[in-house]
């Protein structure tokens, strides 16, 4: 009898998300919006990574052979995980956006201490916002506002905050991982 994968237990030595890594249709505009408006500190640019001839880019990344990553921005946001984000050219690139309820979507959810400052900031810069912020009163995250919204090229992006935290914490063995307190 086999071991399916998810009965062999974790990884060993997973400590945690490092990166998420966005493919992105303007590099420099999705770099700018980063640093500009959620306050990333780009740390690197590199690239870029083809291989003309061979299989490298399909066997590596699962992309078309003739795939291109063009540039690579490497991003540090505040007390949370690092962004990369990628400028890709492919024969066979499609330039669809999920919609959260879409297999496969996805969005980035950013920490704020004030979440009606920071709407306010979104809208005073033109950014076109979801209704909210929505406090959430009831039920297991009750203490947490949300407000969704878009990066200008369609990317859903999150803002959160619960400074006084969220009620299931009362009592939880295990609760969530959060930059409202940096890690020493």
């Amino acid at each position: 009898m086999s071991t399916t994968p998810q009965t062999q237990g974790p990884i060993p030595g997973l400590r945690g998300i490092d990166h998420i890594g966005l493919t992105v249709p303007d590099l420099d505009q999705a770099a700018a919006f980063f640093t500009g408006v959620l306050g990333c500190t780009t740390v690197a640019r590199f690239g870029p990574f083809r291989d003309d001839t061979g299989n490298f880019m399909a066997d590596v990344l699962d992309v078309h052979p003739r795939a291109v990553i063009e540039s690579i921005v490497l991003q540090r946001c505040g007390h949370g995980s690092n962004i990369e984000l990628f400028a890709y050219t492919a024969p066979d690139q499609t330039t669809l956006h999920p919609r959260n309820s879409d297999i496969g979507a996805h969005h980035l959810a950013f920490y704020v201490d004030d979440i009606d400052a920071a709407a306010e900031s979104l809208r005073a810069r033109g950014i076109a916002t979801h209704m909210g912020p929505i406090p959430i009163s009831d039920g297991p995250v009750a203490g947490q506002s949300i407000l969704y919204f878009k990066a200008p090229w369609g990317l859903q992006l999150e803002l959160i905050s619960y400074p006084g935290g969220m009620a299931y914490e009362r009592g939880a063995a295990t609760v969530l991982w959060s930059p409202r307190t940096p890690a020493a």
